[in-house]
């Protein structure tokens, strides 16, 4: 920066970091701030050089890794063609043709009608309006500590009501249930729109619940007219051991809340239903939910792209064998309980000052991993899938290495 005063210049050496705290906006008080020059496969690279083997995934996103080279030549080829045309649902665009009928090939025939927006969050929204209006109802029944996103709507069903101070009102008549309680599934009854879940609880430290209580909840769903709306923004994509997270509990959602993953690296999330659910939005008035970039032709590229690499490659194929080593090789006093499926797990240990202080030093020892936004005292691990044995062995010798040193202190 360059300050002019009379005859008098001075020019100042401001770094990408100082930059990113004066000008960008701020989640929190302390970012990690490390600084991305790239990034390929389960690698990020600083602007020294320095790798760092991800165990986040860029938070379930990078579930077949970073820049895979089908992914970017499908985006360099779509860009050749055009990027945004118009809205959603107006013209012809052959991406999202293609992309959402694959994803209507893997599901379940129920779920049949895809509607592509931009995020999770997004993908809540249009979700909870869905189920308003087929119903006719406005109840919603969701988790405590569960997240959906963070826009107005998604803020309403959080479990969490420390993190919702400051914003109410929020939405009305939206009640809470305990995840895997089967007692609270009466609260679901004939007024209620919907019932809106994770399949696995995410932000909570990893939840995982029994096929039992599952498989209850869907009939009592059914029973009382109430649309089951699943929640696999971080689960869907085989992180789980299977392609979608519902298949664990052999049940079927109404409707099905798909993102991170979901594009392959780049911004999308979808809600889909079936197609006289999702009919209800197109009339009585027309246009019930729009958006300018849902479906954005290069993300949908992307993302098929990258679905197709999953299935190609049989990624899923080894994601419970991977999630076993980690759980075999993850032995240390400090190590409370894992919980999870396949690579989504959480580690627990005794507090958030020790998680703290695992990210921190993990990080200087070239391992990225984080916590949980209603877990603080749980480590994230979710790696790409395509992460190797040997990678597995060496991220667990690191791990150990720096609770030892927490041990020692």
């Amino acid at each position: 920066i360059t300050i002019t005063n009379g005859d008098i210049i001075t020019t100042i050496m401001i770094s990408n970091k100082q930059l990113f705290l004066q000008n960008n906006a701020q989640t929190s008080t302390s970012p990690n701030l490390l600084e991305i020059d790239r990034a390929e496969g389960i690698y990020l690279y600083d602007q020294q050089g320095k790798s760092y083997i991800d165990l986040v995934s860029g938070f379930a996103v990078s579930n077949i890794g970073h820049r895979h080279p089908t992914v970017v030549d499908a985006i360099k080829a779509q860009l050749e063609k055009y990027m945004h045309v118009t809205v959603y649902g107006e013209y012809v665009q052959t991406p999202m043709i293609r992309f959402a009928q694959k994803l209507v090939e893997i599901l379940p025939g129920s779920l049949s009608n895809v509607y592509f927006v931009n995020s999770g969050a997004e993908a809540t929204e249009g979700a909870l309006k869905l189920a308003k209006k087929y119903t006719g109802r406005s109840g919603i029944i969701s988790c405590f500590n569960a997240y959906h996103g963070s826009t107005h709507g998604a803020f309403s069903v959080m479990g969490n009501e420390h993190y919702k101070e400051g914003y109410g009102p929020l939405l009305p008549h939206v009640d809470f249930i305990h995840f895997n309680e089967e007692a609270d599934l009466e609260m679901i009854t004939e007024e209620t729109a919907c019932v809106i879940m994770e399949t696995l609880q995410g932000e909570a430290g990893i939840r995982v619940a029994s096929t039992r209580y599952m498989q209850k909840l869907r009939d009592r769903c059914t029973e009382v007219g109430a649309l089951l709306i699943l929640d696999e923004i971080q689960v869907a994509f085989g992180r789980t051991g299977k392609l979608f997270a519902f298949e664990n509990y052999d049940i079927v959602p109404d409707i099905l809340l798909l993102a991170k993953a979901l594009g392959g690296g780049m911004p999308m999330g979808a809600f889909i239903a079936n197609k006289e659910v999702m009919g209800v939005l197109k009339e009585n008035p027309i246009l019930g939910h729009i958006t300018t970039f849902g479906g954005h032709p290069v993300s949908c590229s992307a993302g098929l792209a990258s679905l197709e690499v999953l299935l190609e490659e049989n990624l899923v194929a080894s994601v419970n064998e991977k999630g076993e080593m980690f759980r075999s090789l993850l032995v240390h006093p400090l190590i409370k309980e894992i919980r999870g499926k396949g690579l989504m797990l959480g580690i627990q240990l005794d507090s958030f000052a020790q998680v703290e202080k695992v990210s921190a030093l993990c990080r200087e020892r070239g391992v990225v991993i984080d916590w949980f936004l209603h877990c603080e005292t749980a480590m994230r691990i979710a790696p790409p899938l395509i992460i190797k044995e040997e990678e597995i062995r060496e991220v667990c010798t690191v791990i150990l290495s720096v609770l030892d040193v927490l041990q020692t202190q």
